[in-house]
């Protein structure tokens, strides 16, 4: 048996357009363990979000199809249950933020109908019960006079409020993992920050797992345990929280943090962008996906793709020039 809550081998999540093969996920893997965090970051296009909804098998096929890996939750592969056993698994197990709240509630329905009908369908309680839980999980959520707002409908919360209410609608059935895809997006700083601190408090009441997804890692910092770098679908750095901050070993996290906005020291130059954009997932440039844009790439970069390698323990890295220390000192 695996001590892994989650562990995720090879996951390769492909779309068939009619303009070609788009490989949005191209071997994706990491492992989570209970009341950890893993943060997986990248800029918009890398695949992340994709990977989130590969773990529950939400994507439309077609055109998507996951064609390799596994999703070993709890040492059972999720890829391999039929739709009937996932939904034991989807909202009440494995639960999900999305990322825009605006579009996830439905405007019709109230928002206690909304999340009563989440505790519903996976528990065996009365609507009494249900409605009791809902009430008992908006005030968890810091939603003011909980018991009336019961009956508001979406457009009638802010943007924040909204957000509130999704995480209240993740949390109904207490979930092992609480997959969060962007939770802040569209929200104000001061928001941002009270959404993050919420999910890191419900974390710690639940015990659970979270998989934090965003493209911006100056806010993960105090938050994750992990972090998975992406770029073009691929994976191309894992390790703790630490060794990515202070010992990044790709350029592309080099590049990310870079672009980050440091308090612990004096600001002596502008802050630096990666040029250029990412690839299309359709076309990825040959050797390196990243070699275009990289500042240290070598002649092999354009003709052969990095191998992941373990620089140190728990630190993974797919760069050509991995052990070459000085290129990836922070500035």
């Amino acid at each position: 048996m695996s001590e892994d809550l989650l562990s995720v081998k090879n996951l390769k999540t492909y779309f068939y357009t009619e303009y070609g093969v788009v490989k949005a996920v191209d071997g994706v893997g990491f492992s989570l363990n209970r009341g950890q965090t893993l943060a997986i970051v990248g800029e918009s296009g890398c695949g992340k979000s994709v990977t989130a909804l590969s773990l529950l098998k939400l994507i439309p096929m077609p055109p998507g199809k996951i064609l390799e890996g596994e999703v070993l939750f709890e040492d059972e592969n999720i890829l391999e249950f039929s739709e009937k056993d996932l939904q034991t698994i989807r909202g009440n197990r494995i639960a999900m933020i999305f990322q825009d709240p605006t579009t996830s509630l439905n405007p019709v329905f109230t928002i206690g109908n909304q999340i009563m009908e989440a505790i519903l369908t996976h528990q065996n309680i009365s609507k009494k019960e249900a409605r009791e839980r809902t009430v008992k999980l908006l005030e968890m959520v810091d939603i003011p006079n909980a018991k009336d707002r019961l009956h508001d409908y979406p457009h009638q919360f802010s943007g924040g409020m909204k957000q509130r209410v999704m995480i209240a609608m993740a949390l109904s059935c207490g979930p092992d993992i609480l997959i969060a895809d962007e939770p802040t997006t569209a929200l104000d700083v001061t928001i941002q920050a009270q959404i993050l601190e919420l999910i890191s408090e419900l974390q710690k009441k639940f015990n659970s797992a979270t998989i934090l997804i965003t493209h911006d890692l100056g806010i993960v910092a105090g938050l994750a345990d992990k972090i998975l770098v992406m770029y073009a679908g691929k994976p191309v750095e894992y390790a703790d929280v630490n060794s990515i901050y202070y010992q990044p070993h790709h350029p592309y996290t080099l590049g990310l943090l870079k672009s980050v906005a440091r308090l612990d020291k004096p600001r002596e130059e502008e802050l630096i962008s990666i040029q250029g954009s990412p690839p299309s997932l359709i076309d990825v440039p040959t050797g390196c996906s990243f070699h275009p844009r990289c500042e240290f790439a070598m002649n092999i970069c354009s003709k052969k793709v990095p191998e992941s390698i373990e620089v140190e323990s728990g630190h993974f890295s797919a760069c050509h020039r991995v052990m070459d220390k000085d290129i990836f000192k922070r500035r």
